[in-house]
């Protein structure tokens, strides 16, 4: 499955968790109200603009609801979209149509506005040497989602998961220095005991610790809630020995201004926890309805 490089069966465990939530109990309204053999046509509209995520995941749950229900996809993920586009159809069963309806949404609203986010912080660096990261800060079981939500958007997957990459936070350092270690030490334990290409990196709240994060041969150096001037110092101050990574206090009105630092990286949490989701509805569509 392509969305978040999720297995077939890791896909549909997501849907099929979201779905029980919601339908495990049957669909009371539908079924007091609505013949079982109408169908129709529903549109999935949009209602203002940004950036399609997440239809691939709509559309798996309408058929996880019912197989029989036909999905049309007009939009492809990663599409700048705007109010009044119809992002794809839905025909079938008006009843499992609108049994699927809330997951489908909360899936593609949540995925796009995840995307829409993404693309306005990468168009504050066009132009940059900078890439746009996601961070780990991402919603309990979503992870590979949200973060092919950010792909979508434009933007780069920072860890994916706590082994992917060595990250030696403050936590780690204050733990290790407690026991006489000094950061050179703290690196080279990094690197004997992971294998051999692993990505060492090391976070850093001054120029001082960014000087010692560069002389212990860290591979990408976090700069964590430095201001903009502190930045420009480190940049200066590494040369281009190991890349550098902003993070923290980073915003849309501040972060072309940390790109012009010329770091490498600026990692934004708000990507994944901060979002607003995108204003997508679904419409039936009264002159399809018929009954078999």
């Amino acid at each position: 499955m392509s969305a978040g490089q999720l297995t077939e069966n890791q896909f549909d465990a997501i849907i099929d968790l979201a779905l029980d939530e919601d339908t495990g109990y049957g669909d009371i309204t539908s079924e007091a109200l609505l013949p079982p053999d109408l169908t129709g046509k529903a549109s999935l509209l949009v209602k203002e603009t940004g950036v399609l995520a997440g239809i691939e995941v709509a559309g798996r749950v309408f058929q996880r609801v019912d197989p029989s229900l036909e999905i049309d996809v007009l939009i492809k993920d990663g599409t700048a979209i705007q109010s009044a586009d119809i992002v794809a159809n839905v025909v079938g069963s008006v009843s499992s149509i609108l049994k699927a309806e809330r997951v489908a949404l909360n899936f593609l609203q949540r995925l796009s506005g995840i995307a829409s986010l993404t693309a306005q912080y990468v168009a504050e660096t066009i132009g940059l040497p900078t890439r746009i990261v996601d961070t780990r800060k991402t919603t309990p079981g979503m992870r590979l989602l949200e973060k092919y939500a950010v792909r979508m958007g434009g933007g780069h997957n920072h860890r994916l998961h706590l082994g992917d990459a060595v990250l030696i936070k403050d936590n780690h350092i204050a733990a290790l220095r407690a026991m006489g270690m000094n950061l050179k030490d703290i690196v080279a334990k990094a690197r004997q005991n992971t294998p051999a290409g692993v990505t060492i990196e090391v976070e850093v709240t001054n120029t001082r610790e960014a000087q010692e994060a560069k002389k212990a041969g860290a591979d990408i150096i976090m700069l964590d809630n430095m201001t903009v001037n502190e930045m420009r110092q480190v940049v200066k101050l590494v040369s281009g020995q190991a890349k550098l990574e902003a993070s923290g206090g980073i915003t849309l009105k501040n972060v072309h201004q940390v790109a012009m630092t010329g770091v490498d990286i600026i990692s934004i949490g708000a990507l994944t926890h901060s979002f607003r989701a995108l204003d997508i509805s679904l419409e039936m569509e009264s002159q399809t309805l018929k009954l078999l």
